[in-house]
């Protein structure tokens, strides 16, 4: 009976050390968290510096502002982005201490590889939009090609991340058929669901 224990004991053991091998496992929920409230906050702001201005209108694809309000709503889209990583850089960090595992390694490598390639050609195609105007656009655009990276990255860190890039994805395609209600959208899938995803994931694997 001790052996049986010893042996079940020694494969669990096996198979933590290959999942450390392979998976990226520091991610923190916390961080999650903290990137949806941001979201939550900067979809505010830009809503008050649209509505302020031109009013929401829920048909058009375009939104004829000014280039002041325009920088307005990329420095804060830059903001939300700077908070949200430096939050998520901090807390990662801490936890791979706890847990005594290295913070750059191949894995993480891999991963942020195969998170960036959808996500910076996403973010090349939005300022080609931007750049002609097509501003309705942009915000169905960013939830899709993030969850593409989100799909593209899970491999390499927990699986769960994966179910969030594909609630990204659908909220991005009805945001499209709905362009008008871009920013709602964009506040549900970047504000909302990345609260819930980072509380699931702090109450499952950090709690």
């Amino acid at each position: 009976m001790e052996n049986k224990t010893q042996y079940l004991e020694d494969i669990s053991q096996i198979r933590s050390m290959m999942e450390r091998s392979s998976r990226f496992i520091s991610l923190s929920g916390l961080s999650g968290v903290f990137a949806g409230v941001y979201a939550l906050a900067g979809a505010f702001l830009a809503h008050q510096i649209i509505n302020n201005e031109i009013g929401i209108n829920y048909q058009s694809k375009f939104l004829n502002l000014s280039s002041g309000r325009l920088e307005q709503l990329v420095i804060i889209a830059l903001a939300v982005l700077g908070l949200a990583i430096g939050t998520g850089i901090i807390l990662t960090t801490q936890k791979a201490r706890k847990r005594g595992l290295k913070i750059w390694d191949k894995t993480a490598k891999l991963l942020t590889i195969n998170l960036l390639i959808p996500l910076i050609t996403g973010g090349i195609l939005c300022l080609i939009f931007l750049h002609h105007g097509l501003v309705g656009v942009i915000a169905p655009s960013t939830l899709i090609f993030y969850g593409l990276s989100l799909i593209n990255a899970s491999k390499y860190t927990f699986t769960d991340i994966r179910y969030l890039g594909f609630a990204e994805i659908a909220l991005g395609l009805i945001s499209a058929y709905y362009v008008g209600f871009g920013l709602y959208f964009w506040a549900l899938g970047f504000g909302i669901l990345h609260i819930l995803y980072g509380a699931i994931m702090y109450f499952k694997y950090e709690r």
